[in-house]
């Protein structure tokens, strides 16, 4: 985490089903009451997934909560955000998303200098056997932290 940045929510699970090849940022552009409920950490990033579309990049299914505060004028929760890239990126992700099986995956969703961002990675789905591999792997350097304490 870099200096002057706050973490909102964090995709645990992403790195698990995916293996992530390259990581980018973005903006987001968002409302008034989505960026004051996103000051107060109310996020959801496990579903969402994002799309390119007529060269535009896109956050589907992010659950912002609704601001408390707003009253009538408040934002739907799951709505469709347009991320803000600059065009080398997204012309780089076009390419890399018409390739069998990478998708565009959040991973967290932060401050940062004042400004919402959300770090994005390029992933290619994990197969259950690599899973698999994952889950023995931690399980392996648990036990030798565990044996390590013991020793000291």
């Amino acid at each position: 985490m870099a200096e002057g940045e706050k973490i909102i929510a964090t995709n645990r699970k992403a790195h698990f089903h995916y293996e992530i090849l390259e990581k980018f940022e973005a903006g987001l552009a968002l409302l008034g009451t989505e960026v004051k409920s996103l000051r107060a950490g109310n996020a959801n990033l496990s579903d969402s997934y994002a799309v390119i579309q007529n060269n535009e990049a896109f956050l589907l299914n992010c659950h912002i909560s609704p601001y408390s505060n707003a009253g009538p004028f408040n934002h739907e929760p799951t709505r469709t955000r347009k991320l803000l890239l600059h065009r080398h990126e997204i012309n780089k992700l076009i390419g890399k998303t018409q390739e069998k099986g990478l998708t565009l995956i959040p991973l967290r969703l932060y401050f940062k200098k004042g400004k919402a961002k959300m770090e994005l990675g390029l992933g290619k789905g994990k197969k259950l056997f690599d899973k698999r591999q994952t889950i023995k792997k931690r399980e392996q350097d648990r036990e030798v932290a565990k044996i390590l304490k013991q020793k000291r």
